[in-house]
């Protein structure tokens, strides 16, 4: 009887298809000989906050939790009273992906959505929800929720930051940012990763570890350490701390350590960018968005990506009509990518 179940070739609906990157996996390997302290009382865990510390240039408070869900979730509700209300896009992940878990965790904050070009809030649109209401009948705007990468893939520039900052101080607002694909976003506006956080004024950061390389894990920074007080109890009762805690810090070392947090995340991004260029050589095909991290987004004819899902491929359409989503990740091969575009042209009808 086989004992084990082959894993299919590289698909690009998602970076999450993508395995343990070598570093995470040797890391792993490390942290699994002998026994240690439960619960996060361990040296990984303690080496993985020093190690986000020094990558961030200050002493922020770190904590790990399982998945980006928990980490959006919980961050908000330690930002939020629960008649509080959180400020952002409409497409953003805590709105459109998460199963109402932000308002759950918080106990009802409630999320203010606005629109904004290629999937990014402007300064604009955060004051006119800031100043929509002033009376007691409406949720309290308290946070401004920003993705880094945003849902669509483009980038929050530094001077764009800056100019919400400048918002979120005129309103008393805080600020927390989705990094789903901070890395990715980190390797493609080449910046250091104080330079877009803390620097310009965010509060508390979501890095997803899982996009970037590891099986599991993310880390919460609390720049502003005041905003940390007793999270830990909020991981604890939401089920979050792992008793185990080094599996999943000690991965975050294998990246952080190595550097491999950001070859992987450059590596995407460089896929990503190649994908764009041959896609945009066949008929039919547009980009719907810029192209600036390691997501493509193009429309394509109804046919044609009938034909691809006939052939075996995966990817997401959730973008509107005729709308298709590829993403690359660490370990996204050239060699795949020539055989999708292959697959695309043989789609394209005879003109």
């Amino acid at each position: 009887m086989q004992d084990w179940i082959p894993n299919g070739p590289e698909q690009f609906a998602s970076d999450n298809y993508s395995g343990v990157c070598p570093e995470v996996m040797e890391y792993m390997q490390r942290a699994n000989e002998g026994s240690v302290a439960a619960y996060g009382n361990d040296a990984w865990t303690q080496r993985a906050a020093d190690a986000f510390r020094d990558l961030f240039e200050t002493n922020c408070e770190v904590f790990f939790v399982f998945n980006g869900t928990a980490a959006n979730s919980l961050a908000l509700a330690s930002l939020c009273q629960s008649y509080h209300s959180v400020i952002c896009h409409e497409l953003a992940h805590i709105e459109t992906d998460e199963c109402g878990a932000p308002e759950f965790a918080s106990n009802g904050s409630k999320l203010l959505l606005a629109s904004g070009a290629h999937g990014k809030l402007s300064p604009a649109a955060v004051e006119a929800i800031a100043t929509r209401r002033t009376d007691i009948h409406y949720p309290k705007p308290k946070v401004i929720s920003l993705t880094q990468a945003t849902e669509l893939g483009t980038l929050y520039t530094i001077e764009e930051l800056q100019a919400i900052q400048q918002v979120a101080q005129r309103y008393s607002l805080k600020v927390h940012m989705d990094g789903a694909r901070f890395a990715n976003a980190i390797a493609a506006l080449d910046v250091t990763p104080a330079d877009i956080t803390w620097k310009v004024g965010i509060d508390v950061l979501c890095f997803c570890g899982t996009k970037n390389g590891m099986a599991i894990g993310e880390a919460i920074l609390f720049f502003d350490r005041k905003l940390a007080e007793d999270f830990d109890y909020r991981c604890k009762q939401a089920g979050q701390l792992a008793s185990k805690m080094r599996f999943i810090s000690a991965p975050w070392l294998g990246l952080l350590e190595t550097g491999a947090w950001r070859r992987n995340a450059q590596h995407a991004n460089d896929c990503a960018a190649y994908l764009e260029q041959q896609l945009l050589q066949i008929p039919g095909i547009e980009l719907m968005v810029p192209r600036q991290a390691n997501a493509v987004f193009i429309t394509m004819p109804d046919a044609m990506i009938q034909h691809l899902r006939d052939r075996g491929w995966q990817f997401y359409t959730f973008i509107g009509v005729g709308g298709v989503r590829f993403v690359c990740s660490w370990s996204s091969a050239y060699a795949r990518i020539d055989a999708l575009i292959h697959d695309i042209k043989a789609g394209v009808a005879p003109s």
